[in-house]
């Protein structure tokens, strides 16, 4: 029975360094009557992200930061418990754009369908959703892994990470990955078939990442910036190709990013270096979920979720993600379906 009132997650302050749990406030409200075309939608799992640590600062960036005591969004998937859509019915499974809340009231045409037969519905917040298409965009459009050569993955036991190596293994590359702990080197090299994996936190990790790239570095898929990213950029190649994904290393720092002149390396070498967003391949959505889902259902694309349990934790979950506590995708798992069938 659906209650009176839910809890929302609201950004109390903006983040002087890394956030703490101060910097969010649960704030109880009324569930809404639904208007024409609107659905009550009820939280299944909600996705925590680090690119949401950029929202969290009050600059001008690709996308509006959040706003100060009102709810944070992200990715959500729900159940509908009521319509007043034609296209949509109590029970279906929904994903969107949605506040961090128990409860969403939204438009029909915010949201998509999601077809729990297909794979579990989870996937479409991780490696059949955005995380996944942001690997192959990224990875394929401006990387263009060719057959033998050196592809590199920082953040590689991540959510985008170890679709990018998976996939860079797909097209015949050489795949070199760098993670955080010897678990996570592990599971790259045994269970994603990487054919080698450095972790960061070594003391020698320079003189082993050397090792790794024997003909040195054709392809560098950056999600950490740094000095992770420093080290690699001095090893890349003649025409190499350096894809800008994320930088977790300088998210919390608030003097700001200082690294070595790195021109020069580019210069000599021929090679390029670009930064994206997901958003600059939304006409093409559709061609990257079809592969992806073909790759899964082939059995080519295996994957992680890190879900933690109850809407409580989700702080804590998206705090977690600086600390590397996540192998693959991280969820928060809200509750389960009144009248969904999976």
């Amino acid at each position: 029975m659906t209650p009176n009132t839910y809890k929302e997650i609201q950004l109390a302050n903006r983040p002087e360094g890394t956030p703490t749990d101060s910097d969010f406030n649960f704030v109880e409200k009324d569930i809404p009557t639904i208007g024409t075309n609107e659905l009550l939608l009820k939280t299944l799992y909600l996705s925590v992200d680090l690119y949401m640590r950029g929202r969290m600062k009050d600059q001008k960036s690709y996308v509006a930061p959040f706003e100060l005591n009102k709810a944070i969004t992200g990715g959500v998937l729900a159940e509908v418990i009521e319509s007043n859509s034609d296209d949509f019915k109590q029970g279906d499974i929904v994903t969107g754009t949605l506040d961090w809340a128990q409860y969403n009231v939204a438009d029909a045409k915010s949201v998509q369908k999601v077809d729990p037969s297909i794979a579990p519905i989870t996937t479409r917040l991780g490696i059949l959703g955005l995380t996944g298409l942001t690997a192959y965009f990224g990875l394929l459009d401006i990387g263009k892994p060719q057959q033998g050569e050196t592809v590199v993955v920082s953040g590689a036991a991540g959510a985008v990470g170890s679709v990018v190596g998976q996939i860079a293994k797909l097209k015949g590359a050489h795949v070199v990955g760098i993670a955080g702990s010897q678990d996570k080197i592990d599971y790259l090299i045994n269970e994603l078939g990487f054919d080698a994996a450095v972790n960061y936190k070594d003391d020698n990790f320079k003189e082993a990442f050397k090792k790794a790239i024997p003909n040195g570095v054709d392809v560098y898929f950056d999600n950490v910036g740094g000095e992770v990213s420093d080290a690699v950029i001095f090893e890349i190649n003649r025409n190499a190709r350096v894809v800008l994904c994320g930088a977790i290393s300088a998210y919390n720092n608030p003097e700001g990013d200082i690294g070595p002149r790195i021109q020069w390396k580019f210069i000599t070498t021929s090679s390029m270096m670009k930064g994206f967003t997901l958003g600059d391949y939304a006409h093409d959505f559709k061609t990257g979920a079809q592969d992806l889902g073909k790759w899964l259902q082939e059995g080519k694309l295996k994957y992680e979720e890190t879900i933690v349990e109850g809407f409580e934790k989700t702080p804590e979950a998206f705090l977690g993600l600086f600390e590397g506590s996540n192998l693959g995708k991280q969820l928060v798992k809200v509750a389960d379906p009144e009248f969904a069938k999976l």
